[in-house]
């Protein structure tokens, strides 16, 4: 009996559709990096891409347990002085709800050229439109 590892010749990423309607945003993320690393699939292999492309829907509508609407908070700093940046989460929400599962799912996917480009094939939007119905996306319903 003989192992055989996946390569990008062997591997045919899919599409998947998930609603992040009333979804907890760490639980989300979590789906989320193991579907874009392909560990839900029985090929996986750890140094090559195995995941799939993932929609998200409705990124406004996620949910945070306990407090965190009032004491998280979202760091950026420009590198110069006096460039910090810190905005609470419900502000996020308001502005830029995409980058609170953006951020989410970026933390818990590995650092180096591959993951940066298993975090390219996800797709935030914050309606329940998308541009990608002719990929033909399977949805995935979490609960």
């Amino acid at each position: 009996m003989s192992t055989t590892l996946a390569n990008p010749q062997t591997v045919t990423p899919k599409w998947v559709l998930i609603d992040a309607t009333d979804l907890v945003v760490g639980r989300l993320a979590v789906t989320v990096s193991n579907i874009l690393r392909g560990k839900h699939k029985p090929e996986f292999t750890t140094h090559c891409d195995t995941g799939d492309f993932v929609i998200v829907v409705n990124a406004e509508k996620v949910q945070f347990t306990g407090k965190k609407w009032e004491q998280k908070e979202y760091q950026d700093y420009s590198h110069y002085a006096g460039g910090q940046k810190i905005t609470p989460a419900k502000e996020m929400l308001a502005k830029k709800p995409e980058e609170i599962i953006f951020r989410a799912v970026k933390r818990m996917m590995p650092r180096g050229p591959l993951g940066y480009k298993q975090l390219g094939k996800l797709k935030i939007f914050a309606g329940n439109q998308h541009p990608h119905q002719a990929q033909q996306p399977q949805e995935l319903k979490l609960k």
